[in-house]
């Protein structure tokens, strides 16, 4: 019965998400999206919501749902920015596909962690190195279109990643509770 609540408040709550670009588009020029604008962007946060609902459904402890909820939310942003605007150049540069390279980093990581909290740590260390990795070699191969700015925001999923992992591993050295596994 909860978990049917939490699913309807995530369906809503994406729905009144959608609801701002739809009402922004009444009143100015500035937002102008269409029906695969709408139908991305609701898969994208639906999909993150019940990633989320998933993710925590067995946990217990307040670290692993803000390390679940920082780790879906940044992989939110990232896929979000790099189909909106890109982070190197524009959303047509090549360069930006490294990006699909981080989270498979972090997918393949939690996968194989079975999303235990000390695997998932792990995994999120490896997520974080991926994506400095990502701005050293967009620097490298790309230097005239990677700013300050490219290299601010890489520096900010490198610390959302980081801090997810620091948050999994301090989870798991919590007692374990009842239907909580936290081994990894």
């Amino acid at each position: 019965m909860k978990q049917s609540k939490n699913i309807i408040r995530i369906v809503l709550g994406t729905a009144l998400i959608l609801l701002v670009p739809l009402v922004a588009m009444q009143f100015t020029d500035e937002v102008v999206w269409d029906v695969a604008d709408f139908a991305v962007a609701g898969v994208l946060l639906l999909g993150t919501g019940l990633t989320y609902e998933l993710a925590t459904r067995k946990a217990g402890q307040i670290a692993h749902r803000v390390a679940v909820g920082m780790t879906v939310a940044a992989a939110l942003l990232l896929v979000w920015i790099n189909l909106a605007v890109g982070l190197i150049g524009t959303e047509k540069n090549p360069a930006n596909l490294m990006y699909a390279g981080v989270l498979a980093v972090g997918l393949i990581g939690a996968m194989i962690a079975r999303f235990h909290p000390r695997g998932m740590a792990r995994a999120l260390c490896a997520t974080a190195l991926a994506q400095a990795l990502v701005a050293v070699i967009a620097l490298i191969i790309w230097k005239p279109e990677v700013t300050l700015g490219v290299l601010g925001v890489n520096a900010c999923f490198v610390l959302l990643f980081a801090g997810s992992a620091w948050l999994f591993r301090h989870a798991a050295r919590q007692p374990n509770e009842p239907g909580v596994e936290t081994t990894a």
